[in-house]
């Protein structure tokens, strides 16, 4: 029977690159859970001061929608089709929405930032297979998002360098919040390697 394996820690750690790995060697469709942001014109939006510039907090789990979150995971593992939101990180906006199938007894690859805070209603409704937090370390986390950042430019590069420390400052506690919340932290290749051996890691058929 399929569930949801949650890939959640730092911005930068290597949770995209980790879900299409796992993507690839076993068929395992993907969502991507940083597409639920709020849009930046949401009254509920929480904003950040970073020297003097007035942004979305991203980092703030109430930027997040995570009952949708919820209820597009449910679906798809119900159904097999759901329909998820694409959101634009330079816009601040949902751009518009893409379609995401699962074979029968497919596995569902979550990943995000906030994939732990549906790490509780998964549990609840027997749909959680794994969580998994992970980090290469605070400075290391800190290379790879400023790197990864600046060749997307998702904001002007001085917001992301003062962003990315301020985070950089912040992550331990982002870490011990995913652990309190379930996950188990790891690089993303001992990630790979302990979900490989987890009994519920087979192919889809392609």
């Amino acid at each position: 029977m399929g569930g949801v394996v949650l890939l959640t820690g730092p911005s930068g750690a290597g949770k995209s690159r980790l879900a299409r790995r796992l993507h690839t060697a076993y068929g395992w469709p993907v969502v991507r859970l940083d597409d639920f942001y709020r849009d930046g014109d949401d009254p509920g939006l929480p904003m950040v001061e970073l020297g003097g510039t007035r942004l979305p907090d991203w980092d703030d789990p109430r930027s997040w929608r995570a009952d949708a979150a919820v209820s597009a995971l449910t679906e798809l593992l119900a159904t097999g089709r759901t329909v998820v939101p694409s959101y634009d990180l330079a816009s601040s906006a949902t751009v518009g929405s893409q379609v995401v199938t699962a074979p029968p007894g497919s596995v569902v690859v979550a990943e995000g930032i906030f994939a732990a805070e549906v790490a509780p209603a998964l549990r609840e409704r027997d749909l959680l297979t794994g969580a998994y937090c992970i980090t290469h370390g605070r400075f290391g986390n800190f290379l790879f998002r400023l790197g990864r950042d600046l060749r997307e430019r998702r904001k002007p590069p001085l917001v992301l360098i003062r962003r990315g420390w301020a985070l950089a400052t912040r992550e331990a506690d982002i870490v011990a919040r995913a652990v309190r919340l379930g996950a188990v932290c790891a690089t993303p290749d001992k990630t790979f390697d302990a979900i490989a051996r987890h009994p519920d890691s087979r192919p889809v058929a392609r």
